[in-house]
């Protein structure tokens, strides 16, 4: 969605590295791209003059004049003001101290309301809420039979007494006020501690819409109105949002469609404008595509410095636990690992969602979008595909794997022999990582392993053990030294304390003392 803007303000904060300090006339070159930047992203004007206004004030004043690095303050104060405009922090669902929490849906038709009200509903009842669907869209086409499918799929009941229009030529029955209040007291009766409730939309603002959405809202008294908004529509969606804001006063902004193409003026405008703050996102066509909306971390996005604590909340959120267990106990063990545990990892990632916007959330990810944007998600069937045409046992031991064994894997998973080469090459080093790992080979700090430098870090002949000193080739200097090698020990060798075993340096020691096993006291050098 950002792509478009992301590279421009990127490049446009390339040209202020390396300066020691910024005059007047480059904060106002690079005011003046920002500028172009969200102009061209569909950003409302007023938003626009608003927020360069902020960054080239704050950007001529003493926190940037008196900066080590003023290029990097002043993607600070751009990061800081992008998050002040999308809302400042996040704001959750505000819900009811008695009785369900009420959640209307609004806004244009085709913005996306149904699909959302299912997305919602299944991350309520993630969220431990027991929730339930009210259609009250009874004029637009088998919109009452398409939130019953959806609620299926989210595994949320939905109530539905009137089945509403089913042609575009049958003119709309039923009243959606008199369902809303009646799906109201069924959650009472039923103990549903959320009703969301499914507004009928339009494909333009007009009065009658509206005053049908004012009537419900009247009707059921919903602790937040949520204003469903596609993030594709441009800089129309700052006059769309006004009239809904004036027509039903909600209380919060949900944009859909975020996964586009688009610019993504809607996301910078909509909740500047309207001072009311973005909610969630939906980022995708599946139920599972939606996110509680952090304005600090779109912001990140936007910037290019990623999203890593979403890309950790996903992690925590799918990763098997008890798989992890079983890796660890592995790397404990210091067992080889599989063809079998490759697979587990892959499946793991793949549970994790889409690997592209995975990716794309790390930081720098601008920088290899091309490459990102030509990644076939699809590589991680065939992987799976190649390693479920293995044998057990060569899935164990894949050095068996031969050219025969090759040729009949690759003609089982429907792929060339060349892919089966690499998948077991790029396991070969997979392997060699995870066996190094396990053996604590490289980690600094850690006494006892190769390479740390304590007790038995230093193998005999190893890479690193102890170098020994090149003897002189002159043979009076090499005499000299040998000399002096021997002095050394025998500095050494008086310096150490007799019966030195335990510390002891005491001679008239009598052993005795410590009641210690017989035979036990030559230990002591007695």
């Amino acid at each position: 969605m950002f792509n478009s803007l992301s590279d421009r303000l990127t490049a446009t904060f390339k040209n202020l590295r390396g300066k020691g300090r910024l005059t007047e006339a480059d904060v106002d070159a690079t005011v003046r791209e920002i500028r172009r930047a969200l102009l061209d992203a569909d950003v409302a004007v007023p938003v626009v003059r608003e927020f360069t206004a902020r960054v080239r004030e704050r950007s001529l004043g003493a926190e940037v004049s008196g900066a080590l690095n003023p290029s990097q303050q002043i993607v600070k104060i751009v990061n800081e003001e992008l998050v002040e405009i999308l809302g400042g922090e996040t704001r959750r669902i505000r819900l009811a101290k008695t009785g369900p929490t009420i959640i209307m849906l609004a806004g244009l038709q085709g913005a996306g309301k149904t699909t959302l009200a299912g997305k919602l509903s299944k991350w309520l009842k993630a969220q431990g809420h027991s929730p339930i669907l009210v259609a009250c869209d009874l004029q637009r086409p088998n919109a009452v039979t398409q939130l019953q499918v959806v609620g299926k799929r989210a595994g949320v009941p939905v109530f539905a007494p009137h089945p509403g229009a089913t042609s575009e030529l049958e003119h709309p029955a039923g009243d959606p006020v008199a369902v809303a209040r009646a799906g109201v007291e069924e959650a009472r009766q039923k103990l549903h501690d959320v009703v969301i409730v499914d507004t009928a939309g339009r494909l333009g603002v007009d009065a009658e819409m509206m005053e049908q959405a004012s009537q419900i809202r009247r009707a059921i008294v919903p602790n937040e109105v949520l204003f469903v908004i596609d993030a594709m529509i441009g800089q129309d969606a700052v006059n769309t949002a006004m009239a809904f804001d004036e027509g039903v006063n909600f209380t919060g902004i949900v944009l859909s469609k975020l996964d586009g193409d688009a610019r993504g003026g809607a996301a910078l405008s909509v909740a500047s404008v309207t001072g009311k703050p973005v909610m969630f996102a939906s980022t995708g066509e599946g139920l599972d595509d939606f996110e509680l909306f952090h304005p600090d971390r779109m912001a990140s996005r936007i910037l290019d410095m990623g999203d890593v604590l979403t890309l950790i909340e996903q992690a925590e959120k799918n990763w098997d636990k008890d798989e992890a267990a079983r890796m660890a106990k592995k790397f404990a063990d210091q067992e080889d690992f599989t063809l079998d545990d490759f697979l587990a990892q892959m499946q793991q990632i793949r549970n994790m969602g889409s690997m592209k916007k995975m990716l794309m959330m790390m930081p720098g990810a601008q920088n290899i979008r091309q490459q990102l944007e030509n990644f076939d998600e699809r590589e991680i069937d065939r992987v799976e595909a190649i390693v479920r045409s293995m044998t057990p046992h060569e899935r164990v031991a894949p050095k068996i794997i031969n050219g025969s064994r090759r040729a009949r894997i690759a003609r089982g998973s429907g792929v060339h022999v060349s892919e089966v080469n690499g998948l077991l090459e790029r396991f070969a080093q997979a392997q060699k990582m995870m066996k190094k790992m396990a053996q604590g080979g490289g980690m600094p700090g850690m006494p006892g392993m190769p390479g740390m430098g304590g007790p038995g870090g230093a193998r005999k002949g190893g890479k690193n053990a102890p170098k020994k000193k090149a003897r002189s080739g002159n043979p009076a200097k090499a005499a000299q030294e040998l000399k002096d090698a021997e002095a050394r020990r025998a500095g050494a060798a008086k310096a150490l304390p007799t019966g030195a075993a335990f510390g002891q340096q005491s001679g008239d020691f009598d052993p005795s003392q410590l009641n210690l096993p017989k035979g036990f006291d030559k230990f002591l050098g007695k």
